[in-house]
């Protein structure tokens, strides 16, 4: 009897002890002084790097060489709007040089059969000679000339004189080189445009720059949780 007494009053005593060990392990007691990480900002932070990680970053250099390719750069870089304007440049420049290139052709040709291109003629005698009138205007002041409209949906024969035929023959030439050039730049500026896209997108330009209030449920100094707030600001 007097031992079954001696081991109930042990276990008694020991309980408290007992207890204090578990909650004092449960809470993980840091040293004095220590910086204690909070649950919310582990969570916070957590996200963060998730959303991080999902955003697409492009890189400049290969945006640039996939722009080498007419609306690669702006494929690569995701910006898939872009896309119908660049072609719609890059084509329309194409098809008014193709457009200016016959008519350019046709005044050409007019200009052509104003002058005497050949070199060698027969003589009386049959022989091939030298052609004195080379290079000379020769036959009628005014030749046939096919005139089209601006997409070639109609088209007329006028006569006009060599001064009329070669001021649209200059004029339909001028108009086709500039097109080429047009052309070209566009092509040139969805480079430069797909570098510079790239580079602006490797920056964080979020707009979370505001001073935020949380719940906070560790505070420094304390052993224990204790519920509180938190100021966080955000500045990238």
């Amino acid at each position: 009897m007097k031992t079954i007494l001696q081991i109930f009053c042990a276990i008694c005593v020991s309980l408290p002890l007992l207890g204090q060990v578990i909650i004092t392990d449960s809470l993980k007691v840091t040293p004095e002084g220590a910086q204690v990480q909070d649950s919310v900002t582990t969570i916070s932070a957590d996200s963060m790097s998730a959303a991080k990680l999902s955003k697409f970053i492009p890189v400049p250099k290969k945006a640039t060489r996939w722009a080498l390719v007419p609306g690669g750069g702006q494929f690569y870089n995701r910006d898939y709007w872009k896309l119908p304007i660049i072609y719609l440049g890059i084509g329309g420049g194409i098809y008014a040089y193709v457009l200016n290139q016959i008519k350019y052709q046709d005044y050409l040709s007019a200009y052509k059969s104003f002058y005497d291109l050949n070199e060698k003629i027969l003589n009386s005698d049959g022989e091939l000679v030298d052609n004195p009138d080379y290079g000379q205007v020769t036959g009628a002041s005014t030749r046939p000339v096919l005139v089209r409209n601006l997409f070639h949906t109609e088209n007329t024969v006028q006569e006009l004189t060599i001064d009329q035929v070669k001021r649209g023959k200059n004029y339909w030439r001028r108009n086709k080189n500039l097109s080429i050039i047009v052309a070209g730049l566009i092509y040139g500026l969805t480079i430069v445009e797909a570098n510079v896209a790239a580079h602006l997108k490797t920056f964080d330009l979020s707009e979370d720059l505001s001073l935020k209030v949380g719940p906070k449920l560790q505070q420094p100094g304390l052993l224990l949780p204790a519920p509180g707030l938190r100021l966080v600001l955000n500045i990238k």
